[in-house]
């Protein structure tokens, strides 16, 4: 199973990405997407169950990102609005054999596959 995350790129503050994550091969009960910025530990950014009821997000991005699905292309997207240099990192998706129960979606060790990472900068 393989995970490809597409999207990152170089914004000023106060701009938007999209970033895009599709899985080859089979769906999943839930995805959700980390990121790393220099120097600093792998953190929590969104995620949501695969039945498109549930989702989470990290209190630092809330009301700026939202994340969604296309089912049909099998692809998850985080659209990130208002970006702050703050958000500057190596944005992960990744992606849950099973079903994630609400608390256990901020872990990363819930998860048991992850893409590449693709890089987001936002300038001041």
């Amino acid at each position: 199973v393989q995970l490809q995350a597409f999207g990152g790129g170089l914004v000023q503050a106060g701009g938007s990405l999209r970033l895009s994550c599709a899985p080859s091969g089979r769906t999943f009960s839930t995805m959700g997407w980390f990121r790393q910025a220099p120097g600093k530990e792998r953190e929590f950014v969104a995620a949501f169950g695969w039945s498109g009821t549930t989702t989470r997000y990290a209190d630092s991005v809330k009301g700026r990102f939202h994340i969604s699905r296309d089912v049909a292309k099998n692809t998850m997207y985080l659209q990130m609005n208002s970006l702050k240099p703050e958000d500057t990192a190596v944005y992960f998706c990744a992606a849950a054999r099973g079903g994630l129960i609400f608390s256990s979606m901020p872990s990363d060790l819930s998860y048991d596959y992850w893409g590449q990472g693709t890089l987001v900068t936002v300038s001041s």
